[in-house]
């Protein structure tokens, strides 16, 4: 599994290493891959909401101010929805390539 087709034995202590940290890594990336931009979509959504509370604690001027913040934390909430769609997407087209070279052995 790990020594692909037509490699010359002499090049197995190199390959079979480096096929084996291609395996491995590849859920690694994965999973770093969705939590960093779930947790950079969350963040973005709690840095705007945050503007929308502090600016309304302000007063009457205040909630004036609350209209942009507000604004763009309903937009960035359709992109977070969007972004999650798409990451979906990649998350089952990567899943499926990587389940398909670990069933099928040669290269």
């Amino acid at each position: 599994m790990f020594l692909p087709s037509g490699v010359p034995l002499v090049l197995a202590p190199i390959i079979v290493p480096i096929e084996m940290v291609s395996y491995l890594s590849r859920p690694i990336s994965h999973s770093v891959r969705l939590f960093a931009v779930m947790l950079a979509g969350h963040i973005t959504l709690k840095v705007f909401a945050g503007f929308v509370v502090s600016l309304g604690s302000l007063g009457t001027l205040g909630l004036f101010a609350t209209v942009l913040p507000l604004l763009m934390t309903i937009a960035l909430t359709g992109l977070e929805l969007l972004m999650s769609v798409i990451q979906a997407y990649i998350f089952t087209m990567l899943s499926c390539m990587y389940l398909k070279d670990a069933l099928q052995s040669e290269h």
